[in-house]
């Protein structure tokens, strides 16, 4: 197993662990754990976050951390724009939209300009954000809460990416096609549904 492999899984594990929690008060140690919980409480914010990551992997060079970087700052911009009264029309169908197109671009192995995929990376974020940002419960520090889901966030496309990485390893585009055939077609689903 790989070094950078073993960094990750013990970054989570420090991080998810109980830890002491002297002078944090409950408000705080709610926003932080709602905002780290929020990404795994539904299929959609999960199965994009991993794709990213799965995505990532397919790439070489600087793409393999731009893209992650990029979805994450853009969903910071998502989210300030929520948190600012400045909603976007059709939330749901950009976060279904891009699970499908996500899923199709795993599949095919598409190579795409890092600009176009940046510019995908980011809308799709931007919705992802707006979404996050809603369900900050009334009395949540918006920073902390936004920390927690910025820090599940990073998990997930962490997942992903390793999940790509031994894919990679292993030379064998069929289970890049299943995952990513399997993730378009919830997205698909998705997108029906909405």
């Amino acid at each position: 197993m790989k070094r950078w492999y073993l960094g990750i899984t013990a970054i989570a594990i420090m991080f998810l662990a109980q830890t002491a929690q002297a002078h944090i008060s409950a408000v705080h140690e709610a926003s932080w754990s709602t905002g780290l919980a929020h990404p795994f409480t539904g299929l959609d914010h999960m199965l994009a976050m991993l794709a990213i990551g799965l995505w990532a992997a397919q790439g070489h060079g600087a793409r393999r951390w731009i893209i992650p970087l990029t979805f994450m700052a853009a969903m910071i911009v998502g989210a300030s724009l929520s948190w600012a009264g400045i909603g976007l029309p059709l939330v749901e169908t950009g976060i279904a939209s891009s699970i499908l197109i996500l899923g199709l671009l795993i599949a095919s192995t598409a190579r795409l300009s890092l600009t176009l995929s940046l510019m995908l990376v980011a809308i799709f974020a931007v919705f992802h954000g707006q979404a996050h940002a809603s369900e900050l419960p009334q009395t949540a520090s918006a920073l902390l809460y936004g920390a927690g889901f910025l820090f599940a966030t990073a998990l997930l496309h962490a997942l992903g990416f390793t999940m790509g990485a031994l894919i990679r390893q292993v030379a064998n585009p069929f289970w890049f096609r299943t995952l990513g055939g399997g993730i378009a077609v919830a997205g698909l689903v998705f997108c029906v549904a909405v």
